[in-house]
């Protein structure tokens, strides 16, 4: 439920096949990250390993539900219902597994000293899905709708290449490939061997984006 003053919801009405519920989405909070993560197996993923050097985010993660076992920068964190993991180091890679099912994580972060401002991956987990089954239509639809919602655009721009290759929109991917790797230059290895570049792979404009320097 949704008004002017306030909304609620429930985490499992917002979970996706993936187990991600996308709190901040769905309810419009702008002050800071906040998104909740279900494993219904035990030994199934329940935060995904990562860092957040990209974004320079602190992360606090509640575990409202279930048991979880977190990893943290090497440190096992055993982590039953009710547990705080703070993890202050950005670098730090973190990542949790489900003790039991039903394993709930809640995760809230940001920058300290500066407004928050949501982070691109959040469009891109749906377009993950959307280009592995084939629906580029939709996933263009989605990235060309996200391009100015975020400050982090390569990974934005990188996959709507790939949208633009699997679509024959040869001159298009390219573009937005050059304009991904401006950004994010690492990925350019990703690229030479990313199946869903592979129609514009064999274009010498190619090997001029993505080659070294």
């Amino acid at each position: 439920m949704a008004g002017k003053t306030f909304a609620t919801a429930r985490i499992a009405e917002l979970e996706g096949p993936g187990g991600w519920s996308p709190i901040r989405r769905n309810l419009g909070v702008m002050a800071f990250g906040v998104n909740a993560w279900t494993a219904h197996e035990p030994g199934a993923t329940v935060i995904p390993e990562h860092d957040e050097r990209p974004s320079g985010h602190e992360e606090l993660y509640l575990v409202i539900a279930g048991h979880a076992d977190f990893t943290v920068a090497t440190q096992q964190v055993d982590a039953p219902a009710g547990t705080l993991v703070f993890v202050r180091d950005p670098a730090a890679m973190r990542g949790a597994v489900a003790r039991e099912g039903g394993t709930s994580v809640l995760a809230i972060g940001g920058m300290p000293g500066q407004a928050y401002r949501p982070r691109s991956w959040e469009t891109n987990a749906d377009v993950i899905a959307l280009l592995n089954s084939g629906r580029h239509e939709d996933a263009k639809r989605l990235l060309t709708e996200a391009l100015d919602r975020y400050e982090d655009r390569a990974s934005i721009l990188y996959n709507l290449a790939c949208t633009e290759a699997q679509l024959g929109n040869v001159d298009a991917a390219l573009e937005h490939l050059r304009a991904s790797l401006i950004e994010r230059p690492e990925f350019a290895a990703h690229a030479s061997e990313d199946s869903d570049l592979e129609p514009i792979r064999d274009d010498p404009r190619f090997a001029r984006i993505t080659a070294p320097g």
